[in-house]
C-alpha cells in the first residue's frame, strides 16, 4: 500500500491511564499504526490545570511539540516557557522536557526523528515528578 490513513482520535488506543496520572489525561501512539519508517509521532490532550507527571530526555531523538490546542507551558532543562496554538518547539536530544495545560488544556502533536524502532525505552529517560514547584 503506497499510504497509511488512520484517524488519531478514532482508530488509535488511548493510553493516557499508562501514565497514573488524570483519568481524562489522552495520549495515542501513531508511530506503528501509521507505518512510520524515519519518524515518530504522538497526539496528546493534557486536561485543564495538569502537568504531564513526566519528564523526559532523549539520547538520539529530536522532537517538535506542535500546540494544536489549548496553552501551557514547558518546562525545558532550567527554563519554562509559555506556548498556545500553533506554537512550535523544538527539543534537541539531551535536553529535560515536560509540560503543564493552562485554564482550556493542551493539546499537543509530538513529532520524533529519527524513529525509535522496536525497543523505543533504549532512547529515553524517564523520571516521575521531574518537574516539581
Amino acid at each position: 500500500m503506497p499510504f497509511t490513513l488512520k484517524n488519531l482520535r478514532e482508530d488509535l488506543e488511548d493510553v493516557g491511564s499508562n501514565f497514573n496520572g488524570a483519568p481524562d489525561l489522552e495520549f495515542r501512539m501513531a508511530t506503528k499504526a501509521l507505518q512510520l519508517e524515519q519518524s515518530g509521532l504522538t497526539y496528546q490532550h493534557v486536561p485543564p490545570g495538569y502537568r504531564f507527571p513526566y519528564g523526559h530526555t532523549h539520547k538520539e531523538q529530536e522532537e517538535l511539540y506542535v500546540v494544536v490546542g489549548g496553552s501551557g507551558r514547558m518546562k525545558l532543562d532550567d527554563e519554562i516557557v509559555e506556548v498556545k496554538k500553533w506554537d512550535v518547539v523544538r527539543v534537541p536530544p539531551g535536553t529535560w522536557r515536560g509540560y503543564e495545560s493552562g485554564p482550556e488544556g493542551l493539546e499537543l502533536l509530538v513529532f520524533g526523528a529519527p524513529n525509535l524502532g522496536d525497543n523505543p525505552r533504549d532512547d529515553v529517560e524517564g523520571t516521575r515528578d521531574w518537574w516539581g514547584d
